[in-house]
């Protein structure tokens, strides 16, 4: 073989090379614009969205609550009410809530009344509250609302009732 042709040789080994690069470069491209063009539409756009916590709805619900009268207070257990006075405010105390298949919420809700109200009057009056609310600040809509009368007491015997706790607190800390 003259050197002539053994370059020429060389040169198509080459060209034949880069050609087989480049051809492998584009096969990967090829497959990678393959693999994008295979993946669905909602696979390529996010869909905005928005969600609430239930410490949010069940917060929402418990300051609605406090909006009617002659709710006197929620019901909780100690720990809430202590945290309640150390400034750890503890607002979703006798709240909880559930989210249905179809996204509507349904809320269970533990009071204390005033003595001498009419108990019918107060859960239509949570009912409209809650549901107002939950409607105007998260569109939310309410399925249900289970409210429990957990105790009936004046408003003096409330009062009474946190300031002791209130004052045990303190003699334990002292």
């Amino acid at each position: 073989m003259t050197s002539a042709q053994n370059n020429d040789t060389k040169v198509d080994d080459l060209e034949t090379m880069e050609t087989e690069t480049a051809n492998s470069a584009d096969a990967e491209s090829e497959e990678v614009v393959a693999d994008l063009t295979d993946l669905d539409d909602d696979d390529l756009t996010s869909e905005d969205s928005l969600t609430y916590s239930n410490g949010v709805i069940e917060k929402i619900v418990a300051m609605a609550t406090r909006e009617v009268p002659h709710v006197l207070g929620m019901k909780g257990n100690l720990m809430h009410f202590v945290q309640e006075q150390f400034g750890g405010e503890s607002l979703t105390k006798g709240v909880s809530v559930e989210v249905t298949d179809d996204n509507r919420v349904v809320v269970n809700i533990s009071v204390i009344i005033e003595y001498g109200s009419y108990a019918p009057d107060i859960f239509e009056d949570v009912k409209k509250v809650v549901t107002d609310r939950l409607a105007a600040m998260t569109g939310l809509e309410v399925a249900g609302i289970n409210l429990r009368i957990d105790d009936v007491v004046t408003r003096d015997e409330y009062a009474e009732s946190q300031k002791r706790v209130l004052d045990s607190l303190k003699d334990n800390e002292g």
